[in-house]
């Protein structure tokens, strides 16, 4: 069976406050784009799992101690599954990139495993051991409310992105614990996507707070993200999560590929990739 794990893009991001627990509470809008891994996946009589990932970025995952060995190990614990399965997961999505494939890969595969047996119970649970994006992989768009809750969007918008990653690693725990200013909470209003118009407003004028810590860290990423900003059909350009790919959002397809042929002649060693909304 052949799986695509979908990855996500933060549109806005808010940090209201650190908890005492070290997390923070954020705020975030947020949609799976058509950036996949692609997932392997068939059980096997072995007595344990066999998980080994290929493609561009494979290079750069844990080979012991990452999400789908979290998942499995866990699920066993939990008495959720009994068998053991081979999995080969191609990584086209970027690592310590903020689009969330590692946390997705997991989500994914739970997926796969109990379809219907999926609660909020086992959600919980999964997530302490995953992370706390895990849940943003339930729901193609959403608004986070807070750490514990999602407003589904059911009226989606088709959107067109360039994504580039610089040759930056971030690291979650280090960017957010550089920021010492936090938001307001915001009271999310559904009716603000109804038009495209509208919600495309609300997005040009909303932000990423880990973007200023970032820029501040790395100037060529603040630089990185003038440029996307001032190609021709550009609705705005922003962070990812804490990092490191940098979006711009456009107008259409036809004006995401030229800005994106532009921007590999400048910077040729970054990594580039169009994309859409799922």
């Amino acid at each position: 069976m052949v799986i695509k794990s979908y990855s996500k893009i933060n549109l806005t991001l808010k940090v209201n406050s650190k908890l005492r627990n070290g997390l923070h509470e954020i705020q975030t809008l947020y949609s799976w784009i058509n950036l996949n891994d692609q997932i392997n996946i068939i059980e096997t009589k072995k007595n344990k799992d066999r998980i080994i990932f290929k493609g561009p970025f494979a290079k750069l995952v844990k080979k012991k101690n990452n999400t789908v060995h979290q998942l499995l190990k866990k699920l066993r614990e939990l008495n959720l599954i009994s068998n053991y399965y081979s999995i080969a997961i191609t990584k086209n999505i970027p690592v310590f990139s903020g689009l969330g494939g590692g946390t997705g890969n997991a989500a994914f595969i739970l997926k796969f495993l109990l379809k219907s047996k999926i609660n909020n119970e086992v959600l919980s649970k999964l997530e302490k051991v995953i992370g706390t994006d895990f849940k943003l992989f339930f729901n193609r768009q959403g608004y986070l409310k807070n750490l514990k809750t999602i407003v589904e969007i059911k009226k989606k918008h088709k959107l067109f992105f360039v994504l580039i990653q610089p040759k930056i690693k971030c690291s979650t725990k280090e960017i957010y614990s550089g920021v010492k200013n936090f938001s307001v909470k915001e009271n999310f209003n559904k009716k603000m996507i109804k038009s495209k118009n509208t919600f495309l407003e609300y997005l040009r004028k909303s932000r990423n707070d880990l973007q200023f810590v970032v820029e501040r860290k790395y100037p060529s990423i603040k630089k990185l993200l003038q440029d996307i900003n001032n190609e021709k059909g550009c609705y705005f350009s922003r962070l990812t999560g804490s990092g490191s790919v940098c979006y711009g959002l456009f107008r259409d397809q036809v004006f995401a590929k030229k800005a994106l042929n532009k921007l590999k002649k400048k910077y040729p060693k970054f990594w580039f990739s169009l994309a859409k909304t799922v």
